[in-house]
């Protein structure tokens, strides 16, 4: 009992900082691949928070088509190290190897839970408070929108009810069901 006493909240305390974090670069990345609207305020807070971080790995990871490579570098690598960190709190020895590997299926359930829940806060101020402007509601769009599109465009509105929120959600909650599962096996099977 003694050691799960500061065990746990050391290991909340530790995914708390680093997931915050994690979601911040995410965000930055994902700001960058839907062309949102950088002069936000949101945008703007992603782009200061995480540039300190970037600049030093932007010196020798170059993007691809666009892409920011050193955004993808930066997530794995604090996943990694959050996983390591609870790795040792936990007793179990520092296995960074081990880590990375793991660290790339919670990145990607991490990417799904925050499309899932961007998807969620976009219907629920929908319902709240249609119409309205805000910087929260724009970026919402500008994330949600590309995914949104094609189920929009599978299923049209019913008696003016956009059910392509529920649509996606339901494809999602699907991925993460059968995508993770087997990337944790494989993950898990390299160090066994």
């Amino acid at each position: 009992m003694g050691s799960n006493y500061l065990t746990n909240p050391l290991t909340f305390l530790i995914q708390v900082i680093f997931d915050l974090y994690i979601m911040i670069v995410m965000l930055r990345f994902i700001l960058q691949l839907v062309h949102a609207d950088f002069y936000n305020p949101i945008s703007q807070f992603a782009v200061k928070v995480t540039t300190p971080a970037l600049r030093p790995l932007r010196r020798f990871i170059p993007g691809i088509a666009g892409i920011d490579i050193s955004s993808v570098v930066l997530m794995l690598l604090l996943k990694s190290i959050e996983l390591t960190l609870i790795m040792l709190v936990s007793g179990q020895g520092a296995h960074p190897l081990a880590a990375m590997a793991f660290a790339i299926p919670d990145l990607l359930e991490l990417a799904i839970n925050f499309f899932l829940f961007a998807i969620l806060i976009q219907v629920i101020l929908s319902w709240v408070n249609p119409g309205h402007y805000n910087p929260a509601t724009a970026l919402l769009y500008s994330i949600t929108q590309p995914i949104l599109r094609p189920a929009q465009r599978l299923v049209p509105p019913i008696s003016g009810l956009d059910l392509s929120p529920m649509v996606v959600l339901v494809v999602l909650q699907l991925l993460k069901m059968l995508l993770l599962p087997p990337i944790q096996m494989l993950a898990a099977s390299l160090f066994l």
